[in-house]
């Protein structure tokens, strides 16, 4: 179901496709509900779902990890795979159900991902990268995207960085997002491989160097606006990511500082009031409202009454029959 909000997404602008600035994809947080939030703040800030592996639109519930609303656009599905013909046949899944873009995911260093053999460890082997990015841009006209790490384990030079790049543009691959830190395939979890590993920055700016006719966006470590604005000057875009979630009112200036849309920017409050009819339409699906309200406790984050948002939320949006009205209490409870 579609609920179109004043304010919200303008659906005429799907296809304006831009990354100047994105929010990562996010295991387990940038579902649907966390999307459509986010939407809310910024109109023009290109979304990216979850990692939906092959095998899950392959063989499990597509319309589940596929579906999304219209006013999520621009939006991108990131997919993680290694074999062509799979991923050839979920990148026409994508296309055929009105994405964006789609991503190939090379960059997840989790055990789980490793053992079906996608995400970083496929940076070991660029000649299949390649392989399965020529296959997904023979199955569909969207543009076809590689979010990578800038190395693993001691395959960490910059060489060996510039090697796999140069192997995976010549598949036709034009955009690389590039998370600015190397990944230990063994030994860390996902939690320390964003944190241990030290950043890079200059790597991916000397990348842009290297193959200025590439599109180079920078992932990894970026907390601010300003500091978007700093690493626009040596690259082509941005990808924020847990700040984003964490603090998702960091979007509110992004459409008129890096898109030149001076629309008028929603108050926390209004976001929230633009929230409710998409609550009460999914609740009326049988979605409950922890679900939803579990990705906007970071709203009112740095301003006086968060804590009481906060709490709010958490301790009544997980009992039976809990609806908007638990939101609208939270909200009073902020100064406007």
């Amino acid at each position: 179901m579609s609920v179109s909000l004043p304010g919200s997404y303008d659906a005429s602008l799907a296809h304006a496709l831009s990354r100047r600035v994105s929010v990562a994809p996010m295991m387990d947080w940038t579902d649907r509900h966390c999307r459509y939030f986010l939407r809310l703040i910024s109109r023009h800030t290109l979304l990216y779902t979850e990692m939906v592996t092959t095998g899950a639109l392959l063989h499990g519930d597509r319309e589940r990890f596929l579906a999304f609303d219209p006013d999520e656009h621009p939006l991108a599905l990131q997919l993680g795979g290694s074999e062509p013909e799979e991923l050839a046949a979920c990148a026409r899944m994508a296309e055929d159900h009105g994405y964006d873009e789609v991503n190939l995911n090379v960059g997840c260093p989790s055990d789980r991902v490793q053992s079906g053999r996608f995400g970083a460890c496929l940076m070991a082997e660029p000649a299949l990268v390649a392989e399965c990015v020529a296959a997904m841009r023979s199955a569909c006209s969207l543009p076809v995207t590689v979010k990578t790490r800038i190395g693993i384990d001691d395959r960490d030079s910059y060489p060996e960085l510039t090697e796999f790049i140069d192997t995976v543009q010549r598949s036709g691959c034009r955009t690389f997002i590039i998370h600015a830190r190397k990944a230990w395939l063994q030994g860390l979890s996902p939690r320390e491989n964003r944190e241990v590993p030290p950043l890079r920055h200059d790597w991916v700016y000397r990348l842009k160097q290297d193959f200025p006719a590439l599109e180079i966006i920078l992932n990894g470590g970026v907390k601010d606006l300003d500091t978007v604005s700093d690493a626009l000057r040596q690259v082509d875009g941005v990808m924020l990511g847990r700040e984003a979630y964490h603090n998702p009112y960091v979007l509110a200036q992004v459409d008129a500082r890096f898109y030149g849309d001076d629309h008028p920017v929603p108050t926390r409050h209004q976001v929230v009031e633009r929230f409710l009819p998409y609550v009460e339409a999914r609740l009326a699906q049988g979605v409950p409202l922890q679900a939803m309200t579990r990705h906007i406790l970071g709203l009112f984050q740095g301003v006086p009454g968060a804590r009481a948002w906060r709490r709010t939320i958490s301790e009544n949006a997980h009992r039976q029959g809990a609806g908007i009205e638990v939101l609208m209490e939270a909200a009073d409870r902020v100064p406007q």
